[in-house]
């Protein structure tokens, strides 16, 4: 395996900047994810890994050898596509022999290969079907045999599970991350489903609009988001945001919104004026005796383990709150909540920038 250093990496279609200076590193041996919306130049950025899109600036590395202008099938890198890209005339083990063939490995090395590659992903009594008679799974465990026979020195997966159902992504995702224990394997991998990449990454780097906007371990990210998009983008629910301003007095500070105030630690005391007030829906607690602010509920929805309730302030502000399985709640009841001033993050009111560690 090997490490991959990409170093101001742009890309430009027309008047479009669909990567902007990206720089990132990932380890020899670590699962990184690449994650967010549609269009923020996730898969540009790892088509140009590929070497299927050429970068207009900066340059690309795997290991120690610069491969910006190399081409694709020499830079040593295996790719799994969404789609799958199975050959539908050939079995399946014909499709994962199919590129050492053309590198002119021997039968023997071959067979050896993709026997190993086949039982590792639990298909060995797949091999003699074509596509057409293998299942979504078993599809997308054929595209990752065929990745794993070339001993690539890094994997590249581009939205691998989107086209599988809710259970099997669970299952493909766990099969992924012990895949990636057992082959040390370094690998780049792309998805819009914060859930994929909270689970399966290592380190998790967030994209919008080309730009990398934090990038991190899944918790940290979670818990210290870098700005408004990161806190938003990354949480289901996603997190609860107030609009006020903040005063410092001292070595305390007071948020002022529309539904509430609030002492929270200081975090520097130039950062008074406008800000935007973060809390996740689970640090949100119902209580009658040390409300924040009361609000009325709206939607109480059960999913089993927990209960999310969809509550709505006296400003007319939209809250949700998570709480636990057995927790009551009525429609249209009006709550007490309690926000602890520890779990809140502040973000600058103009740039979004978090304020404070």
């Amino acid at each position: 395996m090997a490490h991959v250093s990409l170093r101001n990496l742009t890309k430009e279609f027309d008047d479009a900047v669909a990567v902007a200076d990206l720089s990132l590193d990932v380890e020899d041996g670590e699962f990184v994810v690449l994650v967010g919306p549609s269009g923020s130049g996730k898969t540009t950025a790892l088509r140009l890994v590929a070497g299927l899109e050429q970068p207009t600036k900066g340059s690309i590395l795997i290991g120690d050898r610069d491969v910006t202008d190399v081409p694709p099938r020499d830079r040593d890198i295996a790719m799994v596509f969404q789609n799958y890209a199975l050959y539908p005339h050939m079995t399946a083990y014909e499709n994962m022999a199919f590129g050492l063939h053309v590198r002119g490995h021997s039968r023997q090395e071959i067979r050896t290969r993709v026997e190993e590659a086949a039982d590792i992903l639990g298909i060995g009594g797949l091999l003699h079907r074509r596509p057409g008679q293998l299942s979504g799974g078993q599809r997308q465990r054929t595209a990752l045999g065929r990745s794993i026979v070339r001993h690539p020195h890094v994997f590249l997966f581009d939205e691998p599970l989107s086209n599988l159902d809710a259970s099997l992504r669970v299952e493909m995702r766990a099969e992924l991350s012990q895949l990636h224990r057992r082959l040390n394997a370094t690998i780049i991998y792309v998805t819009h489903d914060q859930v994929e990449a909270m689970t399966m990454g290592q380190r998790i780097a967030v994209m919008d609009e080309g730009h990398l906007q934090q990038c991190a371990e899944p918790l940290q990210v979670y818990r210290k988001p870098e700005n408004l998009f990161v806190a938003r983008f990354i949480g289901s629910p996603s997190i609860n945001l107030f609009e006020g301003t903040l005063e410092a007095t001292g070595e305390s500070c007071t948020f002022r919104g529309r539904d509430f105030r609030l002492n929270v630690p200081c975090p520097d005391a130039r950062a008074a004026g406008a800000v935007t007030l973060g809390v996740r829906p689970e640090d949100l607690q119902l209580s009658d005796s040390q409300a924040t602010f009361t609000a009325t509920a709206r939607v109480v929805e059960p999913i089993g383990s927990e209960v999310y309730v969809h509550l709505e302030t006296e400003s007319a502000s939209r809250v949700i709150l998570r709480a636990a399985a057995d927790t009551t709640v009525h429609v249209d009841q009006s709550v007490g909540i309690e926000i602890a001033p520890e779990k809140v993050h502040l973000f600058h009111g103009e740039t979004g920038e978090r304020i404070g560690p």
